[in-house]
């Protein structure tokens, strides 16, 4: 199942980064853009935390089929 472009891990986490770097650099952050970026920033860490869960649920469950068919 491919992922959406907007919904894809990397599209978030480079936005969490840039973002990040953006915050880190300025040293005066118009107020007016910080809640804007807080909640996009919110948004594609839900979406690459999900993502994350997803994967390692899907390679849990083939290491757990790897192991039961070793067993036999």
């Amino acid at each position: 199942m491919a992922q959406s472009t907007e919904n894809s891990y990397q599209k978030n986490y480079e936005k969490l980064q840039e973002i990040a770097q953006k915050l880190s650099q300025s040293d005066n952050i118009d107020i007016d853009e910080l809640v804007p970026m807080v909640d996009e920033a919110t948004r594609a860490y839900t979406l690459c935390q999900s993502r994350i869960e997803a994967v390692e649920s899907a390679l849990n469950k083939r290491l757990d089929k790897v192991d039961d068919d070793s067993e036999d």
